[in-house]
């Protein structure tokens, strides 16, 4: 599978997949007009990654906003880690936030309360 490199725009966050590393990361804001296609080669990206083997995944999220549908994209990202999680997968999310942006916070806290794989939630140290 090739790894995604998908650059940021206005309206879209910065996405990088590293399958060897089996990393996800995605920095910026999300407010595309058309989530679900933004978002469906992240995903078929995923789904591919976790039919594959039993190697951990992380998702290294550096989100600042999140539209409406881009929050149900990633409750649909979740969905998948949660039903891997469910057959003894390694996966994991460490989402940083600005320190000056405590709504950050409330956001990744809100996806949080419905994983129970383990969900970091983290000042940004870099």
């Amino acid at each position: 599978m090739n790894d995604l490199d998908i650059p940021a725009s206005q309206s879209t966050p910065y996405v990088s997949t590293r399958w060897e590393a089996g990393l996800v990361s995605m920095t910026g804001d999300s407010y595309p007009e058309n989530s679900f296609e933004f978002f469906r080669d992240v995903i078929a990206w995923i789904e591919a990654y976790l039919a594959q083997g039993d190697m951990p995944l992380r998702l290294e999220l550096r989100l600042v906003y999140m539209n409406t549908s881009s929050v149900k994209a990633m409750m649909d990202i979740f969905d998948l880690l949660e039903a891997a999680h469910a057959k003894g997968r390694p996966v994991r999310v460490d989402w940083f936030y600005d320190p000056r942006n405590e709504r950050v916070v409330d956001l990744a806290d809100e996806f949080r309360e419905d994983c129970s794989f383990p969900f970091e939630i983290a000042p940004d140290g870099r």
